[in-house]
């Protein structure tokens, strides 16, 4: 399993108009501050957008603005935006084989390692807001390591 760059890039965008708060940020800028194309990161403010993560500002100062305060944006919520969960409860349902129904759709002990794996990340994900994540990656490391001590 792995985070799409759907995730990582617009988690990563999320953090740059966080950062600029109060001020907008614009997309053209975020492209350059993150190696990406504008186009892309046009799709991601999209996205972002229409989960209410950030707002568009018309204007000679335009750009974007956060749409609630980051410590009111858990990231778990901005990754399922952009991506979804590890694990769906319709992820069975994709992996039939060759058959209509999986045949350990009944007692599945992989399902309940998946379903663990998912809540564990949440529990995590859920317990971190974007205003954590604008500290530097020390002091993020510490915060880390007085949640799982906790």
């Amino acid at each position: 399993m792995k985070l799409s760059a759907q995730e990582e890039y617009g988690l990563r965008c999320l953090l740059r108009v966080a950062s600029a708060s109060p001020n907008s940020v614009t997309i053209p800028s975020i492209a350059k501050a993150e190696g990406l194309s504008v186009a892309y990161v046009g799709k991601l403010m999209s996205v972002l957008r229409d989960n209410h993560f950030v707002e568009s500002v018309r204007g000679q100062a335009g750009g974007y603005v956060l749409g609630r305060p980051a410590q009111k944006i858990a990231v778990a919520d901005a990754l399922a935006s952009l991506g979804g969960r590890l694990f769906e409860p319709g992820f069975c349902d994709e992996f039939t084989g060759l058959n209509k129904l999986c045949t350990h759709s009944i007692d599945c002990s992989i399902r309940s390692l998946w379903r663990t794996l998912q809540n564990a990340v949440d529990l995590v994900l859920a317990g971190i807001t974007l205003k954590d994540l604008l500290r530097r990656e020390s002091a993020m490391n510490r915060l880390l390591a007085v949640k799982r001590s906790s």
